[in-house]
């Protein structure tokens, strides 16, 4: 669906995204992140047109968005920059007037959408009163109306409070699942991004330093976490019979290559070591991110 091929944008000399390739298969939720300035607003940018590479190739849905915008923005539905909106009018009015400057929209696809972002109750409302919740899911609302393929969200859960934040993700991930849609969203907030996204890439200094699933994030390759009264002499009786490559905190070890906890467990018990607790270490995307982020920026 989406498809970044060593795309690079210069503003004044300054390199905002650098060398940058990815993919985003159908179907899949695909987080991109990075910190204020990594250069994900350029990206998509670029992904939507509104921001012309300076070399590579961006294509959606097959079309390059270069030299066929049109045929590549058709099937996409976006939420980018900070969606504007008619405030003395009602939410209804408003996706009436935004569907003209695209394409003639039936009164029926404009109360589908309502119905769909959850705000049938106050769809005639005048858009001043809206909280920024309610916004944000008319701004959503207007993605839709296109009947979109591709979902491009940049940061749609930003300002939200944490009920908001939690309708925001249900709603997504309801898209996702009975329209099966394919989206790409931008988020800072990491928490968000691992319970809505199955892949990421990570942007520092206009540059991807990652590219990978969230479930091979959380497990953390290898890494286990092993509770033992004498975690000592077991990582000593581990390394002897190379099991482990690593300790960590006299809380962590790291399996050695087509090593198994089973194994590390059956050594122990050999040893006469009582093995109090041993589970594959799950770490979160935040830290992942946060440890990631810390390694690029020494290299």
């Amino acid at each position: 669906m989406i498809q970044l091929t060593n795309v690079s944008k210069k503003f004044a000399g300054r390199i905002a995204v650098d060398d940058l390739s990815f993919r985003v298969a159908r179907g899949e939720i695909f987080g991109l992140l990075g910190h204020n300035g990594a250069g994900k607003s350029t990206a998509i940018g670029m992904m939507l047109g509104q921001v012309w590479p300076t070399g590579g190739e961006v294509k959606i849905c097959g079309h390059d968005v270069q030299s066929n915008r049109r045929a590549a923005l058709m099937p996409v539905g976006a939420i980018f920059e900070t969606p504007v909106f008619y405030d003395y009018l009602s939410g209804a009015r408003n996706l009436e007037i935004l569907s003209t400057y695209t394409a003639p929209t039936s009164k029926a696809r404009i109360r589908e959408v309502i119905e769909w972002v959850g705000l049938t109750g106050r769809a005639q409302s005048k858009v001043r009163t809206y909280s920024h919740g309610m916004r944000s899911r008319l701004a959503l609302a207007q993605a839709l109306l296109p009947k979109p393929e591709l979902l491009i969200l940049d940061e749609p859960s930003d300002g939200l409070d944490p009920e908001g934040i939690h309708e925001m993700r249900q709603t997504i991930l309801r898209l996702q699942r009975e329209l099966g849609l394919t989206i790409l969203l931008s988020s800072h907030l990491l928490n968000e991004v691992e319970q809505l996204c199955t892949r990421i890439a990570v942007l520092q200094q206009g540059k991807k330093v990652f590219e990978g699933n969230v479930a091979d994030v959380k497990s953390a390759r290898g890494k286990v976490t092993l509770k033992t009264s004498d975690f000592a002499n077991a990582a000593k009786v581990l390394s002897a019979r190379g099991l482990i490559t690593a300790t960590e905190k006299e809380k962590y070890i790291t399996l050695s290559e087509g090593r198994s906890i089973a194994e590390v467990t059956q050594a122990l018990v050999a040893a006469g070591i009582a093995v109090d607790g041993i589970w594959q270490h799950e770490q979160t995307v935040e830290d992942f991110y946060l440890n990631l982020i810390k390694a690029a920026a020494k290299s």
